[in-house]
C-alpha cells in the first residue's frame, strides 16, 4: 500500500512539473523563414504563430501564388521545430519516456 501511495505522490509531482512546462513553453518561441528571409515566422512552443513579418519586396500582385507558398513553407516550418522544441523539453521531465497523450 505505500508503494501505491509513493506512485501518486510522484504522479502528482511529474502532473504539477508538466504543467508548469507548458507555462514556460508559451513564453519560448522559434523562427524560421523561407524565401531567402523575405518571410519571417515566429511561433510559441504552444504551437501558435505570434508574429508573421513579409518584406515588401515579396510582395508581388501578379504573383500571389508565391507569396501564399513562402508563408505556409514558413508557417509549416515554424510548427515543426515548436513541435521539436516541446518534444525536447517534455523528454527531458520524462526521461525519455514516451507517454500517450502528452503534449
Amino acid at each position: 500500500m505505500k508503494g501505491m501511495a509513493n506512485m501518486m505522490k510522484q504522479a502528482q509531482k511529474l502532473q504539477a512539473q508538466m504543467m508548469k512546462l507548458q507555462e514556460e513553453m508559451a513564453e519560448k518561441t522559434v523562427e524560421t523563414t523561407s524565401g531567402g528571409g523575405m518571410v519571417k515566422i515566429v511561433a510559441n512552443g504552444r504551437q501558435q504563430i505570434v508574429s508573421i513579418q513579409i518584406e515588401k519586396e515579396v510582395v508581388d500582385p501578379d504573383d500571389v501564388e508565391m507569396l501564399q507558398d513562402l508563408i505556409l513553407a514558413a508557417i509549416n516550418d515554424a510548427l515543426a521545430k515548436s513541435q521539436e522544441m516541446v518534444t525536447a523539453e517534455m523528454s527531458k521531465l520524462t526521461g525519455g519516456l514516451n507517454i500517450p497523450g502528452l503534449m
